[in-house]
């Protein structure tokens, strides 16, 4: 009888708390780039196919919640608990702006033209930064009925979705009016609201359901009862025949998005899963957990047959990692603070 296969992730360590929000750039002319949000205050960039650190964002003073890059990838965008979004320059680690809000910034999306930056959070206020005019007042959308836990764009910026921590569902906004044209009904607080590549779906988690909702005529497409609570889902973006989740049993499950069946059920952190992601050509996830890791695991049927890992900043040989891809994002990403320049290598050691 054939020995299991067990699925091998790259383990990317550098984060010293729970690890809250994942994101994947599209893939640019210098490959795709991953960032993380953690309750450690430092968001982090890394090689999105390796899995290998880049830099470190340094400036916040409190829990990081959210996170997100640009199309081009020259930016990121993170929302904190020190009540400010901040928007740094991707390339040199450099804060760029830092947009003041009375409350904790659970949620933050740049527009797919990247002009606009979308914040949510405590404040049951959406607003709509324009990061050509930064010191210009936001547009403010205030009938959100609860504290706002994501954001994002479809319809070519024309619409925003939001879910609340508090209340279930998910309301669609016109940019152009600012009124909720539609909500899409579930029982529990959407957690987790994903937009598919094609902009065919939206992608929710509520509770132990995942769904699967028509972004243009907003009817439910599927709906899946997981094994658990469930955080986060994701959609594989390029053929959308599979979908991953995470939540409370600390396991990564991939199905089969036409028949909800179990695909692969994938064992190693050691809490509760906060994040999953699709990297943009699905052929590998990221998860990030309470136990201050992500783990980036391959969609295919590659396997090992010892139950070992491989750490992402390359301790195996195994990996080749394409450096000059990345030496343009690598080269001369630094932390400005003080005078000082501060490079933080130690983050694989943690």
């Amino acid at each position: 009888m054939d020995k299991k296969k067990v699925a091998v992730p790259l383990v990317c360590h550098g984060h010293s708390r729970p690890v809250v929000d994942l994101f994947y750039s599209p893939v640019t002319p210098d490959g795709f780039f991953l960032i993380s949000a953690s309750k450690d205050s430092s968001p982090m960039l890394r090689n999105g196919e390796t899995g290998d650190w880049i830099g470190t964002f340094e400036g916040h003073k409190g829990a990081v919640w959210s996170c997100c890059l640009d199309t081009n990838a020259l930016r990121a965008a993170s929302g904190s608990a020190d009540f400010t979004a901040k928007i740094w320059d991707a390339l040199t680690g450099d804060e760029l702006h830092s947009f003041e809000h009375k409350h904790i910034v659970r949620a933050c999306a740049f527009s797919e033209d990247t002009h606009l930056l979308l914040t949510g959070g405590i404040e049951k206020i959406l607003r709509i930064f324009d990061l050509n005019r930064p010191d210009v007042p936001p547009r403010e959308v205030d009938k959100s009925p609860g504290s706002v836990r994501t954001v994002a764009w479809l319809h070519s910026d024309q619409t925003i979705l939001s879910s609340c921590t508090d209340i279930g569902g998910v309301r669609l906004w016109d940019m152009r009016s600012g009124k909720i044209v539609q909500t899409l009904e579930t029982k529990s607080p959407v957690t987790s609201a994903e937009v598919s590549q094609d902009g065919r779906y939206i992608t929710t988690a509520d509770g132990s359901s995942v769904k699967f909702w028509d972004a243009n005529h907003f009817g439910m497409v599927k709906s899946y009862t997981m094994p658990c609570t469930v955080e986060s889902a994701s959609l594989e973006p390029q053929l959308g025949n599979k979908f991953v989740a995470g939540g409370e049993d600390m396991w990564i499950r991939l199905f089969d998005f036409h028949t909800g069946e179990e695909i692969a059920c994938n064992k190693g952190h050691h809490g509760p899963v906060h994040c999953v992601r699709f990297s943009p050509g699905g052929e590998s996830y990221a998860s990030g957990s309470e136990d201050g890791t992500i783990r980036i695991w391959q969609t295919g049927p590659a396997g090992h047959d010892e139950n070992d890992t491989i750490s992402a900043n390359g301790s195996t040989g195994k990996l080749k990692v394409p450096a000059d891809e990345i030496a343009l994002k690598i080269e001369g990403f630094h932390i400005a603070k003080d005078g000082l320049t501060q490079e933080k290598i130690d983050g694989a050691d943690a």
